[in-house]
């Protein structure tokens, strides 16, 4: 709820939570609309006894206050005046200015299990909603979301009698099990066949004929497009890439009714936030023996497009529509936040659409159940940018609308800000982008690739033998070099092995008594005897030892 200062009554004009009636002739009856729209929207302050002037200043009116606020509470508790009481005693009060009572009316974001609240006796003619400064009628569309949202069972907890399995793209569904195969290796579920498996994880249900059938979160998430439409006949899914303002206006895209893949949730997801991290800047973090590629901005992408899905209206018009550009991304979705914008980025309550869906997606560390996504995305994001995120609810022609918008303001990434963002940080170097790195080494494409599916998690465990390995050559070889040597070559070595990220600046620093230039000499050699490689460029790179005993 704003704050409202009566004393500075002129200050005020009238916005979206902020009316106000001269009451001249006693209640008026467009209170009831006004109540309704707040109600239904962000909540606002009612003000009777306050004329508004040509100018939109709000001057105070001559009224009898006290009769005002008993009409109130007579027919605020009339079902055939409006559908419920939300207000207490202590939201209606009588406050004086320049010697006039005003009435002033606060009214709260309704519950969504009272939405919508309605004037008269008939939701379609009485449900309103706030634009700007004025109350609308709110279409069927909009009024039907608030029915379905004032359930207490997510929309997509629906079994649906109607459909069986064969709606599956059985590839989704095993590109799934991986996923979770890699995050959750001993888990019991990975023995499971795929039916009692999508069972455990909410994708089906059991239908009144007593058997399994897909819930509306399995059919989203796995389903081909063609059978997802059937339920939602709204369902579009848009990612958009638009780079330059050539001819063609988007160099990249995907749409769900492509037909050259599954168009489901999941595959979506997967395929859009691969394109939406690539190119990002990757410092050269370490966290123990491993390399970490899952940056904070990667987490955050995850989490913003996770949201999108979760808090969906997959019944509603226009579809869930990603974009990325050079000024930064945008996360468009049908349907309005169930909660009000400031709670939600607040953070700290969580009350999605679509809670199977959030539920499949944080078994796999996608999405956040704690209430703190978004304030998680809003926090990283200006820190990062050093550009606030901007969350927006829109209703246009009859359609609701979140928008989650991410610039950049014209910004590079700040590392050094980012890496504040990291915990258990042993090393650090220059950053890199993804695509650096696969010029670098072409296996490490494969391990952005992966990265991006099960971020850093799924790659660390794949590569564990490999790094195993490797450190276990690095000791051996520690062991083979002389201690006590004074080659200068052998220093180098010894050096390289503590920090491989070492500059030839640094390596003239630690090892007195030699130039930069005999560094950068003896680097060349040992180098030549296959002692040392370089991975990656000057700057950016690192070096690899692979010890005296491996000199072909």
């Amino acid at each position: 709820m704003i704050e409202f200062d009566l004393s500075k009554l002129s200050e005020y004009q009238e916005h979206n939570q902020l009316e106000a009636k001269k009451a001249k002739g006693g209640f008026p009856g467009s209170f009831w609309e006004t109540y309704s729209a707040f109600a239904n929207t962000d909540g606002g302050i009612i003000l009777l006894g306050v004329r508004e002037e040509k100018d939109g200043s709000l001057v105070p009116e001559d009224v009898d206050a006290a009769k005002l606020e008993k009409d109130f509470w007579n027919m605020v508790n009339n079902r055939q005046k409006i559908s419920a009481n939300i207000v207490t005693r202590n939201m209606v009060k009588i406050d004086p200015i320049d010697g006039k009572d005003i009435l002033i009316v606060r009214v709260p974001r309704a519950e969504r299990a009272a939405r919508p609240v309605y004037v008269g006796m008939d939701p379609k003619s009485g449900t309103y909603r706030r634009n700007h400064e004025g109350d609308y009628h709110c279409s069927l569309e909009e009024m039907s979301l608030m029915f379905r949202d004032a359930s207490f069972v997510t929309q997509d907890a629906k079994v649906l009698d109607k459909m069986d399995m064969t709606v599956f793209c059985m590839e989704t569904v095993k590109r799934y099990r991986n996923f979770f195969r890699s995050t959750h290796i001993n888990h019991l579920w990975n023995n499971e066949d795929d039916e009692m498996f999508l069972r455990k994880i909410g994708a089906i249900g059991i239908g009144e004929d007593g058997k399994y059938h897909p819930t509306s979160a399995g059919l989203l998430m796995f389903g081909y497009e063609y059978e997802i439409t059937r339920e939602f006949p709204n369902y579009f899914l848009d990612y958009q890439e638009n780079r330059s303002l050539g001819a063609t206006r988007w160099t990249d895209r995907i749409v769900s009714t492509s037909g050259d893949w599954s168009g489901n949730v999941f595959d979506f997801v997967i395929e859009a936030l691969r394109r939406m991290q690539h190119g990002l800047k990757i410092p050269f973090v370490l966290k123990g023996n491993l390399r970490v590629d899952d940056t904070p901005i990667h987490k955050l992408l995850r989490e913003a497009i996770t949201n999108a899905c979760v808090h969906a209206d997959f019944y509603g018009r226009q579809g869930l529509v990603i974009q990325k550009s050079e000024k930064g991304y945008r996360l468009s979705n049908p349907g309005t936040v169930r909660i009000s914008i400031t709670e939600a980025i607040n953070g700290g309550i969580s009350d999605p659409r679509n809670g199977i869906m959030l539920k499949i997606f944080s078994l796999i560390e996608f999405g956040e159940r704690a209430g703190s996504g978004l304030s998680g995305i809003c926090k990283v994001w200006e820190k990062v940018y050093h550009t606030p995120a901007k969350i927006e609810e829109t209703h246009n022609n009859g359609v609701a609308r979140t928008t989650l918008t991410l610039s950049t303001g014209g910004n590079e990434q700040d590392v050094k800000a980012m890496l504040e963002l990291y915990s258990d940080i042993i090393d650090t170097h220059e950053p890199q982008t993804d695509q650096d790195t696969a010029q670098k080494n072409p296996l490490s494409t494969q391990k952005t690739d992966v990265t991006t599916q099960k971020i850093s998690g799924a790659t660390q465990k794949i590569d564990t033998a490999t790094q195993k390995n490797t450190q276990k050559n690095k000791q051996s070889t520690t062991q083979k070099v002389d201690m006590n040597s004074k080659s200068t070559s052998e220093k180098i070595v010894l050096e390289l092995k503590k920090n491989p990220s070492l500059s030839r600046k640094q390596l003239a620093k630690l090892i007195p008594a030699i130039t930069e230039d005999g560094i950068k000499y003896h680097l060349s050699k040992l180098q030549e005897r296959g002692i040392i490689r370089r991975v990656g460029p000057d700057k950016g790179g690192h070096w690899v030892v692979l010890g005296y005993d491996e000199v072909p």
